[in-house]
């Protein structure tokens, strides 16, 4: 296992489409597992491989109290949202420290084939869809922040980036 860098907005990578994966293989599922584990590192509740400059789509969650229930979902697609929506404070280890409310459908089902291979169906609500939804976003090559006003989202490029020249410094 390995601890992958994350791209950090307002990198162009982030806004790559990810592309189907192929085959359900051990380099997939080490790729999963590096997530997993990058993931867990960083406090995070999801984490997508366009994050790690990888463009495939898989995506790693795990958004149970304890942080013991790691979903891995490849090539996921959303097939029912709920009309409901909620507004939850979203933040993003892309935008590190950032943290503002989306609105995003309440409920969701996706499909997505595990690590296995398997086709599995999962229905999920509040936290866990809303981690659905923003990390299936970064496989489209969308960041939570492009739902903000466009002085919020200039606001946090312009923090990310000075962040980014004192790091260097």
């Amino acid at each position: 296992m390995a601890l992958l860098p994350i791209l950090v907005y307002p990198d162009p990578r982030l806004h790559t489409v990810a592309r189907p994966v192929q085959a359900v293989d051990d380099r997939i599922r080490q790729l999963a597992s590096d997530m997993l584990e990058t993931m867990y590192d960083s406090k995070g509740v999801g984490l997508a491989a366009t994050q790690v400059d990888v463009h495939e789509q898989v995506i790693v969650m795990d958004t149970s109290e304890e942080h013991d229930h790691p979903m891995v979902l490849i090539n996921p697609r959303i097939v029912w949202m709920s009309d409901e929506h909620i507004i939850w404070e979203e933040g993003c280890l892309s935008v590190p420290g950032i943290y503002d409310k989306v609105e995003r459908a309440a409920a969701v089902r996706v499909q997505a084939l595990d690590e296995q291979g398997q086709l599995r169906e999962i229905e999920a609500n509040e936290l866990t869809a809303v981690c659905i939804q923003h990390e299936m976003d970064h496989l489209k090559g969308k960041v939570f922040v492009e739902y903000l006003s466009m002085l919020k989202r200039g606001r946090i490029k312009t923090k990310m980036l000075k962040a980014q020249r004192e790091a260097q410094s």
